[in-house]
């Protein structure tokens, strides 16, 4: 049996989970211009071919970030994952790439945001949710990574090909990464409270989802209507 063809366990679920989130957040600052073309490379994943950054500062970050995701994955504490895009200049909120995580215990979810601290010029904001429940049993899925793989593929297309519908960003932007967690979940010390940077007369589109039997994860984008004069 090949590695495609392994059936999916909770611990797979999870790296699975946080590489999509890894690439998928590599991928909006690219597409989006955060960051220089020049400070990406390409790599081979999901059977496309992908922009990772180079960036020292953001490799770090992102990695630092990733690390923590697969902890709380694993106790089943991860809600949502944002990743807000802000303008410099106006310091308004352009967009919100928002993935939903939905583990097979559901519950009511109270809001509470919290924060990390900046790096560089980039400020990231870390989020996190109450809710109540019990933890993922760590049984088997039935879903191969090769068929998880083939719907991840489909959203990081989605991704690439959002410069046909989203408003062109006419100032330097920021990026900040929102994530929603239990209320049990351990949160370092760091991070502070963050608001949920909603936008005002926006307009939303629905991505696609994926699932492995143990996550589903939902994806949209909604963004700041452009005015008429912008158009």
């Amino acid at each position: 049996m090949g590695a495609n063809d392994t059936v999916i366990t909770l611990k797979g679920s999870v790296e699975i989970v946080s590489e999509f989130f890894f690439t998928a957040i590599n991928s909006i600052l690219y597409q989006r211009g955060i960051y220089q073309p020049e400070t990406f490379k390409r790599e081979s994943k999901y059977g496309l071919t992908v922009l990772t950054t180079t960036d020292q500062g953001l490799v770090s970050y992102l990695g630092s970030v990733m690390s923590q995701m697969e902890s709380w994955l694993t106790d089943g504490d991860v809600q949502r994952l944002v990743v807000v895009v802000t303008g410099i200049d106006s310091g308004e909120t352009l967009e919100r790439w928002q993935f939903n995580v939905c583990v097979e215990d559901g519950s009511d979810m109270v809001e509470v945001s919290v924060a990390a601290g900046n790096d560089e010029n980039v400020s990231h904001n870390i989020a996190k949710k109450n809710l109540s429940g019990d933890k993922m049993k760590t049984n088997m899925g039935s879903k191969t990574v090769k068929e998880v793989h083939d719907e991840i593929q489909a959203i990081i297309r989605q991704i690439t090909a959002s410069v046909t519908f989203l408003p062109l960003l006419n100032e330097p932007c920021s990026f900040d990464l929102l994530i929603y967690t239990n209320k049990t979940a351990a949160v370092p010390q760091k991070w502070a409270d963050s608001d949920p940077r909603y936008i005002m007369n926006s307009q939303e589109v629905k991505l696609r989802s994926f699932t492995t039997s143990f996550h589903k994860v939902d994806s949209m984008v909604t963004y700041k209507e452009a005015d008429e004069w912008e158009l």
